[in-house]
């Protein structure tokens, strides 16, 4: 398990999922390669992060979710 990884997503969800973003498959699609670009531009490898959620889709649908309930 990597702690590291579940820092990344976190902040990074607070930081890049706008409150305007659409639970979408074409917004759900494109929060997903922004996130595993930045995560490998810190050093931090897609398997960090995939292992610490079920569903890296959810997530992020969950996040947006947040933002309109």
């Amino acid at each position: 398990m990597s702690a590291r990884g579940m820092t990344f997503l976190h902040k990074w969800i607070a930081n890049n999922v706008p409150e305007t973003a659409r639970p979408d498959v074409f917004s759900i699609n494109e929060l997903t390669h922004k996130l595993f670009a930045d995560a490998k531009s810190v050093g931090i490898r897609r398997e960090e992060i995939d292992e610490e959620v079920d569903s890296l889709y959810r997530t992020i649908v969950n996040a947006i979710m947040h933002f309109h309930p």
